[in-house]
């Protein structure tokens, strides 16, 4: 996944921009992964929790939809280019393959869970990776999506136990 940088005025040096808007990248392909199996289990739910967790899964989509738009921003405010086409993000996401006979809450729940937990572990090394390149603010908005996914975690195994 390549980055194309261009001229700015912005005070972070070119590599740390290159390694960053990287990163940003891999992020924003596997937000949109996120927010699309999520959208499967929303869709998908069946049960008698299924009104309660078609909502409850809707309402954690439309929060990532939000960490795409955010992300791929970043990327744009590094003077590079944000990389967010589903084939780009099919290609580039850390995530496993969403397991598309789910049907119960329980399956979706225990998917989700998996997931959330890889993408959560994933924002904690960009956090620590941004910070380490000099670049506070996008440290900050990693931060940001952290807090929410771990909260959303809690909540998902929640109704798993």
């Amino acid at each position: 996944m390549g980055t194309h940088l261009y001229k700015t005025r912005l005070d972070l040096g070119e590599e740390t921009r290159d390694k960053v808007a990287t990163l940003l990248n891999q992020t924003l392909a596997s937000t949109i992964d996120l927010k699309t199996q999520t959208k499967q289990a929303h869709w998908n739910v069946k049960g008698k929790d299924f009104y309660q967790l078609h909502e409850f899964f809707d309402e954690m989509a439309g929060e990532l939809e939000e960490y795409v738009d955010m992300v791929a921003e970043r990327v744009t405010a590094l003077a590079a280019v944000a990389l967010g086409t589903v084939k780009v993000a099919a290609t580039n996401s850390i995530l496993e393959d969403y397991p598309l006979t789910a049907v119960t809450g329980e399956e979706h729940l225990t998917a989700l869970a998996d997931r959330y937990a890889t993408y959560g572990a994933h924002l904690r090394k960009a956090i620590d990776l941004a910070e380490n390149l000099g670049d506070a603010d996008t440290a900050d908005l990693y931060t940001e999506i952290s807090r929410t996914i771990d909260k959303r975690l809690w909540f998902i195994e929640s109704h798993l136990h």
